[in-house]
C-alpha cells in the first residue's frame, strides 16, 4: 500500500494533469505505466508530459479513484469505469485498464456546459427529437464520435423546456444535469443498479417520461428498450455502428435468429430516428466538426425496415431532406461548402466520391449570383 505522502503527491500530478486538458483544449489524457503523459488534441495524440509515470504510480491512482465494488470489478473483467469530479465543478469519464500486464488509463473530459445545437455545428433537425411524445432514438457512431455530447444537448433541451421526468442510466454517469423545468434521475451501473437492463425494467415503475440508456450492450437490454417505447416512453441510447442504416440491421442482428422477425416489427413500430456522426478536423484546425446522417421514421422507411429492405434505406434519406434526413455525402458537402471542411479530407470519406463531387457543384451553382433567379 502506498505512503499517505506518496498517494497525495502522486494525486496531486494527476489532478494538475486533469486541470491542464481542458485549459488546452484536449479532449483525452492516456496514462500508463512505464510511459509519459499523452492528450488527443483535435483527433491527434500528441505527448503533454515528459515525466514517466511508474507502475506504483497508476497502482496508487487505482487505489485512491476506484471504490470497493468497482476494485472487485477491475480484479475480475480488467476494466473499470468511473465518473469523477474535482474541485471547481470539472468531470471527466475514467477507464482503468490492463495492457500487457501494466496498469493504464483513459480520462476524458466531459464540458461543464451543454452547448447548442449551433455551437456543436449539428442539424437544427436533431433539436426537433427532444419533443417527440414517444419512440426509441439511437446515436451511433464510433467511440469518441460525440455521441454522448448530443444526447447530453437534447436532454438538456427537454429539461430546459418541458415538465418532465428524465431517467439516465449510465455507465458511469457523464453529464450531470440540475433540474430546471424537469426531474432528472441519474442511476449508475455499479452504484445504483448491477445492470442496463434491469434499471430500464425497473424504470417503468419509476414514472419516467424520457428515459436515456447510455448503451445498448446486450440483447435484454434492447428487449427493455423496445418494451419501454413501446409503452409511450421516449427512449435515447446509443449504438456502435458506422451509419444509419447500418444501425437497424446491428439492433435486429443482435436477437437470436427466431426472434428476428419479431424484433424487426418492433423496432419499426417504435424507431423514431437514428443519428449517426463522426468528428473531422476542421479546415481553420480550430477543432473537429461533426459529419451527421439522420434517419427519420417516415411511413416509406418504416415499410423498408419491417419487410428487411434496409440496403434501400439509404436512397430514402438521399430524397428526405424536406423531412430532416441527410447521409454522410450531404452532410460533407455542406461542411465544405460552409468552409468547415478541407474538400481534399471529405471527398474520400464518401461514399459515392462522383455523387460528392456532383452535391458540391450543385450547391455552389445554387449559391452564384443570378442562379435560380427569375428571368
Amino acid at each position: 500500500m502506498p505512503s499517505e505522502s506518496f498517494s497525495s503527491e502522486t494525486v496531486d500530478r494527476f489532478h494538475a494533469l486533469l486541470e491542464r486538458l481542458p485549459q488546452a483544449g484536449a479532449s483525452d489524457l492516456h496514462l500508463a505505466a512505464g510511459r509519459a503523459a499523452h492528450w488527443r488534441f483535435h483527433g491527434d495524440l500528441e505527448l503533454c508530459d515528459a515525466l514517466l509515470w511508474e507502475e506504483e504510480d497508476m497502482e496508487c491512482l487505482a487505489e485512491v479513484l476506484l471504490d470497493a465494488p468497482r476494485q472487485k470489478a477491475f480484479k475480475r473483467s480488467g476494466s473499470a469505469d468511473l465518473g469523477y469530479g474535482v474541485l471547481g465543478g470539472r468531470r471527466y469519464r475514467i477507464n482503468f485498464f490492463r495492457s500487457l500486464g501494466r496498469l493504464a488509463l483513459v480520462a476524458r473530459h466531459l464540458p461543464d456546459h451543454f452547448a447548442s445545437l449551433e455551437e456543436l455545428f449539428l442539424p437544427q433537425s436533431i433539436g426537433e427529437l427532444a419533443y417527440l411524445p414517444s419512440g426509441l432514438v439511437l446515436v451511433t457512431g464510433i467511440t469518441g464520435s460525440g455521441k454522448s455530447t448530443t444526447l447530453a444537448t437534447l436532454i438538456h433541451e427537454i429539461n430546459a423546456h418541458m415538465a418532465r421526468h428524465i431517467l439516465t442510466i449510465e455507465d458511469p454517469v457523464e453529464f450531470v444535469h440540475r433540474p430546471l423545468k424537469s426531474i432528472i434521475s441519474h442511476r449508475e451501473l455499479g452504484v445504483d443498479t448491477p445492470d442496463f437492463a434491469l434499471a430500464v425494467r425497473a424504470a417503468m415503475r419509476e414514472d419516467p417520461d424520457v428515459i436515456l440508456v447510455g448503451e445498448l450492450r446486450d440483447t435484454e437490454t434492447m428487449r427493455a428498450a423496445l418494451t419501454a417505447a413501446e409503452t409511450g416512453h421516449l427512449v435515447f441510447s446509443t449504438l456502435h455502428t458506422a451509419d444509419a442504416s447500418g444501425a437497424t440491421e446491428r439492433f435486429i442482428g443482435a436477437f437470436p435468429g427466431e426472434e428476428q422477425e419479431l424484433a424487426r416489427r418492433r423496432f419499426s413500430m417504435v424507431m423514431r430516428a437514428v443519428v449517426a456522426q463522426q468528428l473531422l478536423p476542421r479546415a481553420d484546425c480550430r477543432g473537429r466538426v461533426p459529419a451527421v446522417e439522420v434517419l427519420r421514421s417516415t411511413p416509406a422507411v418504416l415499410n423498408l425496415i419491417a419487410s428487411g429492405r434496409t440496403p434501400q434505406v439509404y436512397s430514402a434519406m438521399e430524397s428526405g431532406s424536406f423531412l430532416g434526413m441527410q447521409t454522410y455525402d450531404q452532410s460533407l458537402a455542406d461542411l465544405v461548402k460552409r468552409g468547415l471542411l478541407d474538400p481534399d479530407l471529405a471527398r474520400p470519406l464518401a461514399r459515392s466520391p462522383e455523387g460528392f463531387d456532383w452535391i458540391v457543384r450543385r450547391d455552389g451553382e445554387n449559391a452564384r449570383p443570378g442562379a435560380g433567379g427569375r428571368a
